[in-house]
């Protein structure tokens, strides 16, 4: 066990190598995941009408902070487990003394490390081009932004780690992030934040696992008005929820692998 931390970082080591030799294309990767920015200008505009409850510069803010959030807490774990089982890949996986688990979490870890340069360059292009949105979250709301972001990782990692082990029985468990997917997109506060639902809405969404991966770590990063603590509370019982959900489908799942003759 005491070896443990040096695998870990003899698997940072090697990945974050192999990430740096794909940077230009991480670049790309990056800029995929503008939509925030784009969906920023409409809803600048509706706050300049009056007709919602942020203004102008916190629009903006929130959008870019959402922007971040998603670089720092994107997922692929679903499309590699997929393709190693259906390659026989984890065969080999499972052959080594660690949890193939920490080869993908080591992987999106050194992925992050290689996006945090671009992300502070397009930060600075950001507030060139609105300068009039820049702010520096007080040290208690950045914490909470660090937090909130540490969080959200770890939430969907575990989500999206759980439908991958449904690749042990069908070969298309990435249909099941598809479906997810969408109402990830507008249940998370990309689209929109969740001040522009009826309120009602907004606190029977707030219950769900879906804002905790956008909304509360950017709200946060913001300095929103937040229960901080109460959202705490509900990401770590959906944290639980997934965890004891992952471990028993990766028992069932083994199971099924070996009784396939892998």
């Amino acid at each position: 066990m005491g070896r443990f931390p040096h695998k870990l970082r003899v698997l940072l080591t090697v990945y974050f190598a192999q990430m740096v030799e794909y940077r230009a294309e991480i670049f790309f990767w990056i800029l995929s995941g503008s939509l925030p920015l784009i969906l920023m200008g409409v809803w600048v505009q509706a706050a300049e009408s009056g007709d919602f409850t942020l203004d102008a510069i916190q629009v903006a803010r929130y959008f870019f902070a959402v922007f971040v959030v998603r670089q720092m807490t994107t997922i692929w774990v679903i499309w590699e487990f997929e393709k190693e089982v259906i390659e026989g890949v984890l065969s080999f996986r499972l052959l080594q003394p660690l949890d193939p688990v920490w080869h993908h979490i080591a992987r999106h870890w050194a992925e992050k490390m290689t996006r945090l340069p671009i992300l502070g360059i397009l930060a600075i292009l950001f507030f060139s081009l609105y300068p009039e949105a820049f702010w520096l979250p007080n040290p208690w709301y950045f914490l909470q932004g660090v937090i909130g972001i540490a969080c959200s990782f770890t939430l969907y990692f575990l989500i999206q780690y759980t439908f991958a082990l449904c690749a042990f029985w069908t070969e298309r468990a990435s249909a099941l992030q598809d479906l997810w997917f969408l109402f990830y997109i507008f249940l998370s506060g990309v689209i929109a934040p969740l001040e522009a639902f009826p309120d009602t809405v907004r606190q029977i969404v707030l219950l769900t696992p879906f804002p905790y991966g956008v909304y509360f770590p950017a709200t946060a990063l913001v300095g929103l008005p937040l229960p901080f603590f109460r959202s705490l509370l509900i990401i770590g019982i959906w944290i639980g929820l997934f965890a004891l959900l992952n471990r028993w489908l990766w028992r069932q799942g083994l199971k099924q692998y070996s009784g396939m003759g892998a």
